[in-house]
């Protein structure tokens, strides 16, 4: 199974940004859609509201333009960010009233974030979920149904 590139490029960014703990969805540059761009911060300005699915003048533009940014339509990097922020806990659109998670740098709370945003990911490209591990546990006879070489092949 050949994966795309866009989504090859952006496992390894979240896989790094995971394990170097530069993972970090109150910072723009450092949450999901920030390490996937390279920990840049130029698109927030595709909306008005952090963590909306709603564009706004520039990022309408882009999206009509059919832009992309590593890959990613502006739509599609909203959806990202969105995902992944209330994977993590918090309420979107992002305001300083609204409820977060006590901790969001928790290994644990980034992980869950993390897996959604990979499931995503995985769909935009109509992938298979290279998170599902479904399939090591299903049985047959009381035996694996599945070799793991046969899963990771």
């Amino acid at each position: 199974m050949k994966i795309p590139q866009r989504l090859e490029q952006a496992l390894i960014k979240l896989y790094n940004a995971y394990h170097n703990n530069t993972l970090d969805p109150e910072d723009c540059t450092a949450c999901a859609v920030g390490n996937i761009l390279d920990n840049h911060d130029s698109w927030k300005h595709l909306s008005n509201e952090h963590g909306s699915l709603q564009l706004n003048y520039i990022g309408t533009v882009h999206q009509r333009l059919g832009r992309k940014f590593n890959g990613y339509s502006p739509q599609e990097i909203l959806e990202i960010e969105k995902v992944f922020l209330e994977a993590c806990g918090f309420k979107t659109p992002l305001c300083h009233y609204n409820p977060k998670p006590q901790n969001p740098r928790d290994k644990d709370v980034l992980f869950v974030g993390l897996f959604a945003v990979v499931s995503l990911l995985c769909e935009l490209d109509n992938m298979q979920n290279v998170m599902d591990y479904s399939k090591l546990f299903e049985q047959e006879n009381n035996l694996p149904k599945y070799s793991l070489e046969a899963i990771l092949n």
